[in-house]
């Protein structure tokens, strides 16, 4: 026999049935599309994550561009990619079952005819519910994963506030014993609420952002994109990328404020120093440390809001991407036949 031949023969043995697994990503497609997505999303848009964090908690003003030199300088290119692990194999985990509550929460609302109706009214409400379901259920899960990365990206700020220097950087494993020889395992909450109000809120503002420009922009209840508005003259392939960046940016600069008060918070607990509550960081944040000299309104919210553009630009590469990419995954997987009695 050739030996080709062989080879097929013997590996047919051991792989799936294409109709098998034709009817398992149909069975399965919220899951595949926006694992993948994600994955992707995740790699082009960490290196402006890593930055982010580290603008939100310099004590001094710096520039994103002398930012980045300082971290290529001394960390090298493995510096914008440090921790990069944990949110790839779980914000693609917490991401896929977002989508998956997201669009499960709308279905179980459509199916009892609640916000059923094909007008903006009753698509926001729901995009909006589906989001408030999935970022409260998620963040029980997905905060240790968030305060581990934020451990991973802020190491030395951290050392150089306990008074440290980093020889080795601890590994990812290293930084989770870390915290639960310091603090316990609770110790990986720290900052629950926090996270719980970011991604609740965050999360509805989103998923109601997106489902309304998509049905403004002409998709239907089904979730098909129809004919695109004659005022808005933009190719349909696009579409999915414009929303997902205008979601993804919008959401996040309303909720921006808590996330910058949510870091200091932890890094303040990682470091081992004395904790504040989220009012009084904020307040010193916004106002100065002295209440007797406040700094102008003005210039507190701008120093709340430092890193805000390398993370708006963050959001339209990463959401953007991300909706394209699951809306193409999502599309091929449609086009794929389906088999009965399998």
């Amino acid at each position: 026999m050739d030996p080709s031949k062989k080879i097929a023969q013997i590996a047919s043995q051991f792989l799936p049935d294409r109709a098998v697994v034709e009817n398992a990503l149909h069975n399965n497609k919220t899951v595949v599309s926006s694992t993948t997505a994600s994955v992707l999303a995740i790699i082009a848009g960490y290196p402006l994550d890593s930055l982010k964090s580290r603008l939100q908690s310099s004590q001094v003003p710096i520039s994103v561009p002398k930012l980045a030199a300082t971290v290529f300088r001394e960390e090298g290119l493995v510096g914008f990619y440090r921790g990069i692990w944990v949110p790839l194999f779980t914000i693609s985990g917490v991401r896929a079952a977002s989508f998956t509550i997201y669009t499960g929460t709308k279905e179980k609302l459509h199916e009892k005819g609640w916000f059923n109706d094909a007008r903006l009214s009753h698509v926001a409400i729901s995009g909006a519910l589906g989001g408030i379901t999935s970022g409260s259920l998620l963040t029980c899960g997905s905060t240790p994963f968030e305060l581990v990365k934020v451990r991973r990206q802020l190491e030395y700020q951290i050392a150089a506030k306990k008074g440290i220097a980093i020889v080795k950087p601890p590994n990812t494993v290293q930084a989770v014993k870390e915290i639960v020889r310091n603090s316990g395992l609770v110790g990986l909450y720290n900052g629950f609420y926090l996270h719980f109000l970011r991604d609740t809120a965050g999360t509805a503002l989103y998923f109601l952002e997106y489902d309304s420009m998509r049905y403004l922009l002409g998709r239907d209840t089904h979730g098909k994109q129809g004919p695109v508005p004659s005022w808005f003259p933009v190719h349909p392939t696009l579409i999915p990328f414009l929303c997902g960046s205008l979601a993804g940016v919008s959401s996040w600069a309303l909720i921006y404020p808590l996330d910058v008060v949510k870091t200091k918070y932890q890094e303040r607990a990682l470091a081992g120093i004395p904790r504040r509550s989220a009012t009084d960081t904020f307040l010193r944040m916004a106002r100065g440390p002295d209440p007797s000299a406040p700094r102008p309104m003005l210039v507190g919210l701008a120093r709340i809001y430092r890193g805000l553009g390398i993370s708006a630009l963050r959001s339209v590469m990463t959401h953007g991407a991300l909706w394209t990419l699951f809306d193409w995954i999502g599309g091929f997987i449609d086009a794929l036949p389906r088999h009965e009695g399998i």
